[in-house]
């Protein structure tokens, strides 16, 4: 089952790229301007709050396939049989999980800086100091 923090900003990426995938299949547009789109409307609300995320590897699959789908709307389709790889070359585009490592990279850094009294600092090194109960994990936090 895929966690839902990257499922739950696949959807409307998704959506959007129907959007910008309408446009520019209805007119004639430069494969700069369909990569500029890309880059502002569908990555910017995919990689929303991935700083924080656990990336599984179905998500970097789902990921992966997302961003591929974009790509391919710069004027090649499935049907020219060419890999992504040889995609991502041609347009220049560095991978969407690189991005979100960097993403992840600079959201570790900037809580290095934060005052040690600070919530997400405290719980960086934060660790659990007693067992958890058997059986099923209760439904709400109010039941502990």
């Amino acid at each position: 089952m895929v966690s839902e923090e990257p499922q739950q900003y696949l959807w409307p990426s998704g959506v959007i790229s129907g959007l910008y995938l309408n446009y520019a299949l209805t007119t004639k547009t430069l494969k700069k301007t369909i990569i500029k789109l890309c880059n502002t409307l569908a990555l910017s609300v995919l990689l929303y709050g991935s700083e924080t995320w656990t990336v599984k590897a179905s998500d970097a699959r789902r990921i992966t396939a997302a961003e591929m789908k974009y790509m391919r709307t710069a004027g090649d389709t499935w049907t020219d049989y060419k890999i992504n790889a040889q995609i991502a070359t041609e347009l220049k585009i560095k991978p969407i999980l690189n991005k979100l490592l960097e993403y992840k990279i600079s959201w570790i850094k900037r809580v290095n800086r934060m005052p040690r009294n600070r919530l997400p600092r405290v719980m960086k090194y934060c660790s659990p100091t007693s067992r958890r109960n058997h059986g099923r994990p209760l439904k709400r936090l109010l039941d502990t």
